[in-house]
């Protein structure tokens, strides 16, 4: 293989895991993903809930998913300050 095929062949390489790159970074600012987070948080302590036998599991979880969806929504303003810090 020559040079230029070389080159050519890594170009691709770069191109396709920069393509990847961006669909990755695409679904983690997703609001899908956002919902689809809280959907499974609010699940998973429903069904502790009822394990635990606590009284009214659907409307107790609710608490806790809103505490889980504030701490990952406000993450990303403290990230943008910090990065200004930094700089």
């Amino acid at each position: 293989m020559d040079d230029i095929e070389q080159i050519k062949k890594d170009i691709n390489e770069i191109k396709e895991r920069n393509v990847r790159v961006e669909t990755e970074k695409a679904w983690e600012t997703s609001l899908f993903r956002k919902v689809l987070i809280a959907i499974l948080t609010y699940v998973v302590i429903v069904i502790f809930f009822i394990f635990a036998e606590l009284p009214r599991p659907f409307i107790g979880a609710i608490v806790p998913t809103l505490g889980f969806i504030l701490s990952t929504l406000s993450v990303s303003y403290f990230k943008n300050i910090w990065i200004k810090r930094r700089k």
